[in-house]
Protein backbone atom coordinates (compact mmCIF):
# COMPACT_ATOMS: atom_id res chain seq x y z
CA UNK A 1 0.00 0.00 0.00
CA UNK A 2 1.63 3.58 -1.14
CA UNK A 3 3.00 5.68 1.78
CA UNK A 4 2.12 9.54 0.99
CA UNK A 5 2.57 11.36 4.17
CA UNK A 6 2.65 14.34 2.82
CA UNK A 7 -1.09 14.12 2.82
CA UNK A 8 -1.11 13.67 6.60
CA UNK A 9 -2.34 17.27 8.24
CA UNK A 10 0.12 18.46 10.72
CA UNK A 11 0.44 16.46 14.07
CA UNK A 12 -2.67 15.68 15.84
CA UNK A 13 -1.39 16.38 19.00
CA UNK A 14 -0.88 19.91 17.91
CA UNK A 15 -4.37 20.19 16.12
CA UNK A 16 -6.33 18.62 18.76
CA UNK A 17 -4.51 18.70 22.24
CA UNK A 18 -4.77 15.18 22.54
CA UNK A 19 -2.35 12.24 24.15
CA UNK A 20 0.43 11.24 21.99
CA UNK A 21 -1.03 8.02 21.19
CA UNK A 22 -3.66 9.60 18.72
CA UNK A 23 -1.15 9.98 16.08
CA UNK A 24 -0.51 6.35 16.46
CA UNK A 25 -3.72 5.70 15.50
CA UNK A 26 -4.55 7.44 12.45
CA UNK A 27 -5.59 6.83 9.08
CA UNK A 28 -6.34 8.76 5.89
CA UNK A 29 -9.10 7.97 3.24
CA UNK A 30 -9.67 9.10 -0.01
CA UNK A 31 -13.87 10.63 -0.58
CA UNK A 32 -14.44 7.24 -1.69
CA UNK A 33 -13.52 6.04 1.49
CA UNK A 34 -10.75 3.97 0.36
CA UNK A 35 -7.45 3.40 2.92
CA UNK A 36 -4.62 5.64 1.50
CA UNK A 37 -2.23 5.61 4.59
CA UNK A 38 -2.35 4.77 8.07
CA UNK A 39 -0.15 4.37 11.26
CA UNK A 40 2.08 2.04 12.01
CA UNK A 41 0.48 1.13 15.00
CA UNK A 42 -2.98 0.77 13.20
CA UNK A 43 -1.22 -1.61 10.77
CA UNK A 44 0.31 -3.97 12.91
CA UNK A 45 -2.81 -3.92 15.11
CA UNK A 46 -5.79 -4.95 12.37
CA UNK A 47 -2.95 -7.42 10.09
CA UNK A 48 -3.90 -6.20 6.24
CA UNK A 49 -2.01 -7.14 3.59
CA UNK A 50 -0.15 -3.98 1.98
CA UNK A 51 -1.89 -4.93 -1.71
CA UNK A 52 -4.94 -5.08 -0.12
CA UNK A 53 -7.98 -2.57 -1.22
CA UNK A 54 -8.98 -1.59 2.48
CA UNK A 55 -12.68 0.68 2.94
CA UNK A 56 -13.51 2.08 5.99
CA UNK A 57 -16.18 0.12 6.87
CA UNK A 58 -13.29 -3.08 6.59
CA UNK A 59 -11.67 -1.42 9.35
CA UNK A 60 -14.46 -0.30 11.57
CA UNK A 61 -17.46 -2.73 10.54
CA UNK A 62 -19.58 -0.34 13.26
CA UNK A 63 -19.82 1.78 10.70
CA UNK A 64 -22.21 -0.08 8.46
CA UNK A 65 -24.79 1.74 10.58
CA UNK A 66 -26.94 3.87 8.97
CA UNK A 67 -26.51 6.35 11.04
CA UNK A 68 -23.35 6.44 11.97
CA UNK A 69 -22.77 6.04 7.77
CA UNK A 70 -24.51 9.32 7.53
CA UNK A 71 -22.37 11.58 9.92
CA UNK A 72 -19.34 9.76 8.05
CA UNK A 73 -20.86 11.74 4.68
CA UNK A 74 -21.84 14.57 6.18
CA UNK A 75 -17.68 15.31 7.15
CA UNK A 76 -16.51 14.29 3.93
CA UNK A 77 -19.44 16.52 2.30
CA UNK A 78 -19.09 19.51 4.36
CA UNK A 79 -15.66 19.45 6.08
CA UNK A 80 -16.99 19.78 9.65
CA UNK A 81 -15.30 17.55 12.44
CA UNK A 82 -17.37 14.64 14.05
CA UNK A 83 -16.63 12.28 16.70
CA UNK A 84 -18.09 8.56 16.80
CA UNK A 85 -18.47 6.69 19.96
CA UNK A 86 -18.28 2.79 18.79
CA UNK A 87 -20.77 1.59 21.50
CA UNK A 88 -16.91 -0.84 22.70
CA UNK A 89 -17.49 -1.38 26.71
CA UNK A 90 -16.77 0.85 29.55
CA UNK A 91 -13.25 -0.88 29.83
CA UNK A 92 -12.95 -0.06 26.32
CA UNK A 93 -14.21 3.06 25.26
CA UNK A 94 -13.42 4.36 21.81
CA UNK A 95 -14.37 7.15 19.60
CA UNK A 96 -13.60 7.86 15.56
CA UNK A 97 -12.98 11.71 15.16
CA UNK A 98 -13.22 12.15 11.66
CA UNK A 99 -12.18 15.55 10.20
CA UNK A 100 -11.13 16.87 6.81
CA UNK A 101 -8.07 16.28 4.84
CA UNK A 102 -6.50 17.81 2.13
CA UNK A 103 -6.43 13.90 0.09
CA UNK A 104 -9.97 13.21 1.67
CA UNK A 105 -10.96 12.11 5.43
CA UNK A 106 -8.52 11.60 8.28
CA UNK A 107 -9.82 9.77 11.07
CA UNK A 108 -8.25 8.89 14.59
CA UNK A 109 -9.32 6.73 16.73
CA UNK A 110 -9.42 7.75 20.61
CA UNK A 111 -9.11 5.20 23.17
CA UNK A 112 -9.28 6.02 27.74
CA UNK A 113 -7.88 9.32 27.90
CA UNK A 114 -8.15 10.56 24.78
CA UNK A 115 -11.63 9.65 25.07
CA UNK A 116 -12.56 11.84 27.70
CA UNK A 117 -10.61 14.40 26.28
CA UNK A 118 -12.42 14.28 22.67
CA UNK A 119 -15.62 14.46 24.57
CA UNK A 120 -15.01 17.29 26.83
CA UNK A 121 -13.16 19.10 23.58
CA UNK A 122 -17.05 18.12 22.24
CA UNK A 123 -18.91 19.39 25.21
CA UNK A 124 -17.68 22.94 24.98
CA UNK A 125 -17.91 23.24 20.87
CA UNK A 126 -21.58 22.56 21.64
CA UNK A 127 -21.64 24.85 24.33
CA UNK A 128 -20.02 27.65 22.54
CA UNK A 129 -22.38 26.87 19.52
CA UNK A 130 -25.20 26.92 21.40
CA UNK A 131 -24.16 30.38 23.10
CA UNK A 132 -23.59 31.85 19.61
CA UNK A 133 -27.31 30.97 18.59
CA UNK A 134 -29.13 32.30 21.24
CA UNK A 135 -26.86 35.44 22.47
CA UNK A 136 -25.99 38.48 20.70
CA UNK A 137 -22.52 38.45 19.67
CA UNK A 138 -21.89 42.44 20.02
CA UNK A 139 -23.30 42.85 23.59
CA UNK A 140 -23.71 38.94 25.03
CA UNK A 141 -26.90 39.46 25.80
CA UNK A 142 -29.46 36.91 25.30
CA UNK A 143 -31.38 37.38 21.70
CA UNK A 144 -34.50 37.57 20.11
CA UNK A 145 -34.46 33.59 19.29
CA UNK A 146 -34.30 33.40 23.02
CA UNK A 147 -36.57 36.10 23.69
CA UNK A 148 -39.20 34.36 21.84
CA UNK A 149 -38.85 30.93 23.52
CA UNK A 150 -38.60 32.33 26.99
CA UNK A 151 -41.87 34.22 25.70
CA UNK A 152 -43.12 31.14 24.78
CA UNK A 153 -42.59 29.06 27.55
CA UNK A 154 -43.56 31.84 30.20
CA UNK A 155 -47.21 32.17 27.96
CA UNK A 156 -50.02 32.28 29.13
CA UNK A 157 -49.63 33.55 32.55
CA UNK A 158 -51.98 31.69 35.61
CA UNK A 159 -52.48 32.67 38.90
CA UNK A 160 -51.30 35.47 40.57
CA UNK A 161 -47.66 35.93 39.22
CA UNK A 162 -47.57 38.69 36.29
CA UNK A 163 -45.39 38.97 33.48
CA UNK A 164 -44.50 42.62 32.17
CA UNK A 165 -42.77 42.77 28.51
CA UNK A 166 -40.82 46.03 28.02
CA UNK A 167 -40.20 47.04 24.47
CA UNK A 168 -36.80 49.53 24.35
CA UNK A 169 -35.80 51.63 21.66
CA UNK A 170 -33.03 54.04 22.34
CA UNK A 171 -33.46 57.60 21.35
CA UNK A 172 -30.87 59.46 19.27
CA UNK A 173 -28.91 56.70 18.39
CA UNK A 174 -28.96 56.88 14.51
CA UNK A 175 -27.29 60.44 14.83
CA UNK A 176 -24.55 58.86 16.76
CA UNK A 177 -23.83 56.04 13.79
CA UNK A 178 -23.93 59.19 11.26
CA UNK A 179 -21.99 61.83 12.85
CA UNK A 180 -19.17 59.36 14.79
CA UNK A 181 -19.16 56.35 12.98
CA UNK A 182 -21.03 52.72 13.30
CA UNK A 183 -17.68 52.06 15.49
CA UNK A 184 -19.05 54.99 18.37
CA UNK A 185 -22.20 53.46 17.62
CA UNK A 186 -21.35 49.66 18.62
CA UNK A 187 -19.47 51.07 21.95
CA UNK A 188 -22.73 52.83 22.50
CA UNK A 189 -24.59 49.74 22.20
CA UNK A 190 -22.11 48.16 24.93
CA UNK A 191 -22.42 50.71 27.12
CA UNK A 192 -26.30 50.48 26.55
CA UNK A 193 -26.74 46.76 27.26
CA UNK A 194 -24.52 46.88 30.54
CA UNK A 195 -27.08 49.61 31.89
CA UNK A 196 -29.85 47.49 30.98
CA UNK A 197 -28.18 44.37 32.61
CA UNK A 198 -27.13 46.62 35.57
CA UNK A 199 -30.59 47.93 36.15
CA UNK A 200 -32.31 44.44 35.95
CA UNK A 201 -32.91 42.25 38.85
CA UNK A 202 -33.28 38.15 39.29
CA UNK A 203 -36.73 37.46 38.05
CA UNK A 204 -35.92 40.06 35.13
CA UNK A 205 -34.19 39.25 31.51
CA UNK A 206 -32.86 41.71 28.91
CA UNK A 207 -32.59 40.65 25.41
CA UNK A 208 -30.95 42.25 22.50
CA UNK A 209 -34.00 42.21 19.51
CA UNK A 210 -31.91 43.74 16.65
CA UNK A 211 -30.17 47.59 16.09
CA UNK A 212 -31.19 49.69 19.21
CA UNK A 213 -34.18 47.77 19.88
CA UNK A 214 -34.22 45.51 23.39
CA UNK A 215 -36.48 44.04 25.47
CA UNK A 216 -36.85 42.74 29.08
CA UNK A 217 -39.34 39.74 30.91
CA UNK A 218 -39.91 40.72 33.92
CA UNK A 219 -41.88 38.15 36.55
CA UNK A 220 -43.72 39.73 39.52
CA UNK A 221 -46.61 39.48 41.66
CA UNK A 222 -47.17 43.45 41.96
CA UNK A 223 -47.75 44.30 38.46
CA UNK A 224 -47.97 46.77 36.53
CA UNK A 225 -46.32 48.31 39.70
CA UNK A 226 -43.10 46.51 39.47
CA UNK A 227 -42.52 47.01 35.99
CA UNK A 228 -43.30 50.65 35.83
CA UNK A 229 -40.83 50.79 38.73
CA UNK A 230 -37.87 49.15 36.52
CA UNK A 231 -38.86 51.07 33.11
CA UNK A 232 -38.81 54.34 35.29
CA UNK A 233 -35.10 53.22 36.16
CA UNK A 234 -34.12 52.51 33.07
CA UNK A 235 -34.91 55.98 31.47
CA UNK A 236 -33.43 57.50 34.25
CA UNK A 237 -30.29 55.57 33.66
CA UNK A 238 -30.33 56.35 29.85
CA UNK A 239 -30.34 60.11 31.43
CA UNK A 240 -27.23 59.98 31.97
CA UNK A 241 -24.11 60.41 29.03
CA UNK A 242 -21.86 58.28 27.66
CA UNK A 243 -18.57 58.77 27.04
CA UNK A 244 -17.25 57.72 23.44
CA UNK A 245 -13.34 58.40 22.24
CA UNK A 246 -13.83 61.11 24.90
CA UNK A 247 -16.55 62.45 23.29
CA UNK A 248 -20.09 63.17 25.78
CA UNK A 249 -23.27 62.05 23.54
CA UNK A 250 -26.68 62.04 25.14
CA UNK A 251 -28.79 58.24 24.05
CA UNK A 252 -32.13 58.35 26.09
CA UNK A 253 -34.62 55.62 25.93
CA UNK A 254 -38.11 55.10 25.38
CA UNK A 255 -40.35 52.37 26.78
CA UNK A 256 -43.44 50.37 26.07
CA UNK A 257 -44.99 48.32 28.72
CA UNK A 258 -47.39 45.26 28.45
CA UNK A 259 -48.56 43.57 31.36
CA UNK A 260 -50.06 39.43 30.86
CA UNK A 261 -52.32 38.42 30.96
CA UNK A 262 -54.18 41.68 31.19
CA UNK A 263 -52.75 42.94 27.99
CA UNK A 264 -52.61 39.59 26.22
CA UNK A 265 -51.53 36.19 27.37
CA UNK A 266 -49.65 35.03 23.78
CA UNK A 267 -46.97 35.87 22.74
CA UNK A 268 -48.30 38.12 19.55
CA UNK A 269 -50.83 39.82 21.41
CA UNK A 270 -48.35 41.11 24.12
CA UNK A 271 -45.52 42.09 21.72
CA UNK A 272 -48.30 44.18 19.95
CA UNK A 273 -49.66 45.51 23.17
CA UNK A 274 -45.57 46.46 24.36
CA UNK A 275 -45.11 48.27 20.89
CA UNK A 276 -48.58 50.11 20.78
CA UNK A 277 -47.19 51.59 24.27
CA UNK A 278 -43.91 52.47 22.62
CA UNK A 279 -45.16 53.93 20.12
CA UNK A 280 -47.34 56.22 22.67
CA UNK A 281 -44.14 56.99 24.30
CA UNK A 282 -41.98 58.20 21.33
CA UNK A 283 -45.35 60.63 20.30
CA UNK A 284 -45.62 62.01 24.24
CA UNK A 285 -42.18 63.27 23.71
CA UNK A 286 -39.32 59.98 23.63
CA UNK A 287 -37.19 59.88 26.97
CA UNK A 288 -40.11 57.96 29.22
CA UNK A 289 -41.91 54.87 29.67
CA UNK A 290 -45.64 54.40 29.09
CA UNK A 291 -47.76 51.47 30.16
CA UNK A 292 -50.60 49.95 27.75
CA UNK A 293 -54.17 51.31 27.76
CA UNK A 294 -56.67 50.37 25.33
CA UNK A 295 -57.49 53.95 24.39
CA UNK A 296 -53.64 53.81 22.73
CA UNK A 297 -55.36 51.76 20.09
CA UNK A 298 -57.51 54.06 18.88
CA UNK A 299 -54.35 56.49 18.23
CA UNK A 300 -52.41 53.72 16.80
CA UNK A 301 -56.06 53.28 14.27
CA UNK A 302 -56.07 56.99 14.04
CA UNK A 303 -52.32 57.03 12.52
CA UNK A 304 -52.82 53.99 10.19
CA UNK A 305 -55.98 55.51 8.70
CA UNK A 306 -53.55 58.98 8.16
CA UNK A 307 -50.55 56.90 6.53
CA UNK A 308 -53.42 55.00 4.53
CA UNK A 309 -55.17 58.71 3.46
CA UNK A 310 -51.25 60.37 2.81
CA UNK A 311 -50.42 58.31 -0.30
CA UNK A 312 -53.81 59.65 -2.00
CA UNK A 313 -53.65 63.26 -0.23
CA UNK A 314 -51.70 65.00 -3.18
CA UNK A 315 -53.87 63.53 -6.08
CA UNK A 316 -56.94 64.31 -4.08
CA UNK A 317 -55.94 67.67 -3.87
CA UNK A 318 -55.97 67.81 -0.22
CA UNK A 319 -53.00 70.08 0.41
CA UNK A 320 -52.53 73.47 0.15
CA UNK A 321 -49.97 75.98 0.90
CA UNK A 322 -49.94 78.98 3.38
CA UNK A 323 -47.67 81.92 3.19
CA UNK A 324 -45.81 83.58 6.37
CA UNK A 325 -43.99 86.89 5.85
CA UNK A 326 -41.01 87.76 6.14
CA UNK A 327 -39.55 91.22 7.04
CA UNK A 328 -36.45 93.09 7.91
CA UNK A 329 -34.99 95.33 10.46
CA UNK A 330 -37.06 98.13 9.41
CA UNK A 331 -40.17 95.58 9.13
CA UNK A 332 -40.70 96.06 5.29
CA UNK A 333 -41.67 92.69 3.53
CA UNK A 334 -38.84 90.75 1.78
CA UNK A 335 -40.51 87.61 1.22
CA UNK A 336 -42.63 84.69 2.51
CA UNK A 337 -41.80 81.56 3.81
CA UNK A 338 -43.97 78.15 2.35
CA UNK A 339 -45.48 76.18 4.48
CA UNK A 340 -47.25 72.77 3.81
CA UNK A 341 -50.67 72.01 4.94
CA UNK A 342 -53.12 68.74 4.31
CA UNK A 343 -56.85 69.34 5.17
CA UNK A 344 -58.58 65.36 5.63
CA UNK A 345 -61.66 65.43 4.24
CA UNK A 346 -62.54 63.79 7.46
CA UNK A 347 -60.24 64.67 9.88
CA UNK A 348 -59.79 68.10 8.73
CA UNK A 349 -56.68 69.96 9.40
CA UNK A 350 -53.71 67.57 10.00
CA UNK A 351 -50.38 69.39 12.18
CA UNK A 352 -47.33 68.50 9.57
CA UNK A 353 -45.52 67.82 12.98
CA UNK A 354 -47.84 64.82 12.46
CA UNK A 355 -47.96 63.47 8.63
CA UNK A 356 -44.38 64.96 8.04
CA UNK A 357 -42.41 62.48 9.49
CA UNK A 358 -44.81 59.78 8.29
CA UNK A 359 -44.59 60.74 4.55
CA UNK A 360 -40.40 60.69 5.13
CA UNK A 361 -40.73 57.10 6.67
CA UNK A 362 -43.49 55.91 3.46
CA UNK A 363 -40.97 57.44 0.80
CA UNK A 364 -43.66 60.15 0.07
CA UNK A 365 -41.60 62.98 0.50
CA UNK A 366 -40.06 63.70 -2.88
CA UNK A 367 -42.98 63.95 -4.80
CA UNK A 368 -44.73 66.02 -2.05
CA UNK A 369 -42.16 68.75 -1.45
CA UNK A 370 -41.65 68.58 -5.42
CA UNK A 371 -45.47 69.36 -5.71
CA UNK A 372 -44.61 72.20 -2.88
CA UNK A 373 -41.63 73.79 -5.04
CA UNK A 374 -43.52 74.08 -8.23
CA UNK A 375 -46.89 75.61 -6.48
CA UNK A 376 -44.58 77.92 -4.16
CA UNK A 377 -42.54 79.15 -7.06
CA UNK A 378 -45.54 79.73 -9.49
CA UNK A 379 -47.24 81.99 -6.17
CA UNK A 380 -44.04 84.05 -6.11
CA UNK A 381 -44.24 85.02 -9.66
CA UNK A 382 -47.51 87.07 -8.63
CA UNK A 383 -45.46 89.63 -5.74
CA UNK A 384 -43.33 92.03 -6.44
CA UNK A 385 -40.19 91.31 -8.48
CA UNK A 386 -37.69 91.40 -5.33
CA UNK A 387 -39.63 89.43 -3.16
CA UNK A 388 -37.95 86.06 -2.16
CA UNK A 389 -39.41 82.49 -1.54
CA UNK A 390 -38.11 80.24 1.23
CA UNK A 391 -39.64 76.06 0.96
CA UNK A 392 -38.37 73.81 3.25
CA UNK A 393 -36.55 70.80 2.38
CA UNK A 394 -37.08 68.01 4.56
CA UNK A 395 -34.15 65.38 4.96
CA UNK A 396 -35.59 62.55 2.99
CA UNK A 397 -36.25 65.04 0.23
CA UNK A 398 -32.56 66.62 0.64
CA UNK A 399 -30.74 62.97 0.09
CA UNK A 400 -33.07 61.92 -3.03
CA UNK A 401 -30.81 60.96 -6.01
CA UNK A 402 -31.03 63.92 -8.46
CA UNK A 403 -32.33 66.91 -6.07
CA UNK A 404 -30.15 69.63 -7.33
CA UNK A 405 -31.41 68.99 -11.46
CA UNK A 406 -35.11 68.87 -10.22
CA UNK A 407 -34.82 72.37 -8.70
CA UNK A 408 -33.06 73.59 -11.26
CA UNK A 409 -35.77 72.04 -13.98
CA UNK A 410 -38.48 73.21 -11.46
CA UNK A 411 -37.08 77.31 -12.31
CA UNK A 412 -36.69 76.95 -15.74
CA UNK A 413 -40.09 75.66 -16.23
CA UNK A 414 -41.59 78.37 -13.78
CA UNK A 415 -39.61 81.16 -15.03
CA UNK A 416 -38.45 82.10 -11.51
CA UNK A 417 -34.64 83.62 -10.84
CA UNK A 418 -32.73 81.49 -8.74
CA UNK A 419 -31.95 84.40 -6.57
CA UNK A 420 -35.83 84.57 -5.76
CA UNK A 421 -35.72 81.18 -4.48
CA UNK A 422 -34.59 80.33 -0.85
CA UNK A 423 -33.91 76.87 0.19
CA UNK A 424 -34.47 75.93 4.14
CA UNK A 425 -33.01 72.53 5.58
CA UNK A 426 -31.85 71.62 8.86
CA UNK A 427 -29.45 70.15 10.19
CA UNK A 428 -30.52 66.68 10.25
CA UNK A 429 -29.39 66.77 6.49
CA UNK A 430 -25.67 67.67 7.62
CA UNK A 431 -25.30 65.02 10.15
CA UNK A 432 -24.31 62.32 7.54
CA UNK A 433 -21.33 64.91 6.43
CA UNK A 434 -20.36 63.36 2.77
CA UNK A 435 -19.12 64.88 -0.27
CA UNK A 436 -22.75 64.40 -1.99
CA UNK A 437 -24.31 66.81 0.75
CA UNK A 438 -21.52 69.14 0.38
CA UNK A 439 -21.60 69.04 -3.69
CA UNK A 440 -25.39 69.48 -3.47
CA UNK A 441 -25.05 72.26 -1.59
CA UNK A 442 -22.95 74.33 -3.54
CA UNK A 443 -24.17 73.15 -6.82
CA UNK A 444 -27.29 74.87 -5.45
CA UNK A 445 -25.38 78.06 -4.43
CA UNK A 446 -23.64 78.26 -7.29
CA UNK A 447 -27.02 78.47 -9.44
CA UNK A 448 -28.05 81.51 -7.62
CA UNK A 449 -30.09 80.12 -5.16
CA UNK A 450 -29.84 80.76 -0.76
CA UNK A 451 -29.35 78.07 1.21
CA UNK A 452 -31.12 78.82 4.14
CA UNK A 453 -29.66 76.77 7.72
CA UNK A 454 -33.42 76.18 9.99
CA UNK A 455 -34.06 75.71 13.40
CA UNK A 456 -30.25 76.75 14.33
CA UNK A 457 -29.68 75.28 17.93
CA UNK A 458 -32.05 72.94 18.51
CA UNK A 459 -30.55 69.56 17.40
CA UNK A 460 -26.16 68.83 16.73
CA UNK A 461 -25.44 72.50 16.33
CA UNK A 462 -21.93 72.20 15.22
CA UNK A 463 -19.67 75.00 14.10
CA UNK A 464 -17.87 73.26 11.53
CA UNK A 465 -21.55 72.99 9.66
CA UNK A 466 -21.05 76.64 9.34
CA UNK A 467 -17.27 76.52 7.77
CA UNK A 468 -17.84 73.57 5.47
CA UNK A 469 -20.96 74.32 3.88
CA UNK A 470 -22.24 78.02 1.96
CA UNK A 471 -25.16 78.96 3.93
CA UNK A 472 -26.54 82.75 3.31
CA UNK A 473 -28.98 82.94 6.26
CA UNK A 474 -29.09 81.24 9.36
CA UNK A 475 -32.61 81.01 11.42
CA UNK A 476 -32.74 81.28 14.96
CA UNK A 477 -35.00 78.59 16.44
CA UNK A 478 -38.38 80.52 18.73
CA UNK A 479 -37.33 78.13 21.23
CA UNK A 480 -34.65 80.78 22.33
CA UNK A 481 -37.22 84.02 21.35
CA UNK A 482 -39.60 82.74 23.52
CA UNK A 483 -38.24 84.25 26.37
CA UNK A 484 -36.53 87.95 25.15
CA UNK A 485 -35.92 90.33 26.21
CA UNK A 486 -36.25 89.12 29.80
CA UNK A 487 -33.94 85.93 30.02
CA UNK A 488 -30.55 86.67 30.01
CA UNK A 489 -29.32 83.43 28.79
CA UNK A 490 -31.43 83.74 25.87
CA UNK A 491 -30.16 86.98 24.62
CA UNK A 492 -26.46 86.04 25.22
CA UNK A 493 -27.44 83.11 22.85
CA UNK A 494 -28.95 85.07 20.50
CA UNK A 495 -26.42 88.07 20.10
CA UNK A 496 -23.93 85.42 20.02
CA UNK A 497 -25.48 83.86 16.58
CA UNK A 498 -26.06 87.53 15.24
CA UNK A 499 -22.52 88.22 15.37
CA UNK A 500 -21.14 84.75 14.73
CA UNK A 501 -23.13 84.56 10.98
CA UNK A 502 -22.31 88.06 10.94
CA UNK A 503 -18.98 87.85 10.86
CA UNK A 504 -19.18 84.82 8.40
CA UNK A 505 -21.13 87.01 6.27
CA UNK A 506 -24.42 85.55 6.46
CA UNK A 507 -28.07 86.67 7.59
CA UNK A 508 -29.91 85.71 10.58
CA UNK A 509 -33.62 85.24 10.92
CA UNK A 510 -35.93 85.28 14.13
CA UNK A 511 -38.57 82.59 14.09
CA UNK A 512 -41.60 82.68 16.16
CA UNK A 513 -41.44 86.60 16.67
CA UNK A 514 -44.91 86.67 18.74
CA UNK A 515 -44.79 90.28 20.73
CA UNK A 516 -43.90 94.26 20.09
CA UNK A 517 -40.41 93.39 22.39
CA UNK A 518 -39.18 90.81 20.96
CA UNK A 519 -39.03 92.40 17.97
CA UNK A 520 -37.65 95.62 19.34
CA UNK A 521 -34.88 93.93 21.18
CA UNK A 522 -34.08 91.92 18.08
CA UNK A 523 -34.24 95.01 15.92
CA UNK A 524 -31.84 96.94 18.11
CA UNK A 525 -29.30 93.67 18.14
CA UNK A 526 -29.17 93.71 14.42
CA UNK A 527 -31.11 90.46 13.67
CA UNK A 528 -31.51 91.02 9.70
CA UNK A 529 -35.24 89.51 9.23
CA UNK A 530 -38.11 88.25 11.72
CA UNK A 531 -40.80 86.26 11.23
CA UNK A 532 -43.64 85.22 13.44
CA UNK A 533 -47.45 85.98 14.21
CA UNK A 534 -46.79 89.60 15.99
CA UNK A 535 -45.88 90.36 12.06
CA UNK A 536 -48.70 88.21 10.46
CA UNK A 537 -50.10 84.15 10.85
CA UNK A 538 -49.15 82.03 7.79
CA UNK A 539 -51.91 83.44 4.94
CA UNK A 540 -53.60 81.32 2.55
CA UNK A 541 -52.13 82.46 -1.28
CA UNK A 542 -55.46 84.39 -1.73
CA UNK A 543 -55.04 86.72 0.86
CA UNK A 544 -51.30 87.75 -0.30
CA UNK A 545 -52.05 90.19 -2.60
CA UNK A 546 -54.32 92.28 -0.03
CA UNK A 547 -51.73 91.84 2.89
CA UNK A 548 -48.57 93.05 0.75
CA UNK A 549 -50.66 96.10 -0.06
CA UNK A 550 -51.74 97.12 3.26
CA UNK A 551 -48.20 96.69 4.22
CA UNK A 552 -46.99 99.11 1.64
CA UNK A 553 -49.64 101.62 2.77
CA UNK A 554 -48.77 101.32 6.01
CA UNK A 555 -44.70 102.06 5.19
CA UNK A 556 -45.95 105.03 2.80
CA UNK A 557 -47.69 106.34 5.70
CA UNK A 558 -44.67 105.87 8.41
CA UNK A 559 -42.23 107.26 5.58
CA UNK A 560 -44.60 110.84 5.10
CA UNK A 561 -44.94 110.94 9.05
CA UNK A 562 -40.95 110.78 9.62
CA UNK A 563 -40.82 113.37 6.46
CA UNK A 564 -43.13 115.74 7.98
Amino acid sequence: MPKNRANWPQPITQAFGFGSRAEELFSLWDPDLRLIDWSETLKERLDFADEAAVTLRDVYPALANPELAAVVQLVVDTGKPRTIHLGAPESERRNLLLFHAKAGLAVVELAGADVDEAAKAEEQERALLLHQATHDVLTGLPNRRQFSDKLGKALPVRGKTGLALMQIDLDDFKPVNDTLGHGAGDIVLKLAAERIRKTVGEDETAFRLAGDEFAVIQIAREQPAEAERLADSLVSEFKKPFTVDGITVFVGASIGVAIAPRDGNESEQLMKAADVALYAAKKDGRRRARTFDPSMLQVLEQRELLRRSLRVALQHGEFFIEYQPLVDRSLAITGFEALLRWRHPILGAISPVAFIPMAEADGLMSEIGQWVLEEACRQALTWPAHYTVAVNLSPAEFLTPGLTDRVSHTLDTVGLPAERLELEITETVLLERTINNLDALNTLNVLGIQISLDDFGTEYSSLSYLKNFPFDNIKVDKYFINDLPDDQKSQTIVRFVIAMAHGLGMRVTAEGVETAEQASWLQAEGCDRLQGYFLSPPLRAELIDEFIHRSLLTSETADDQAKS
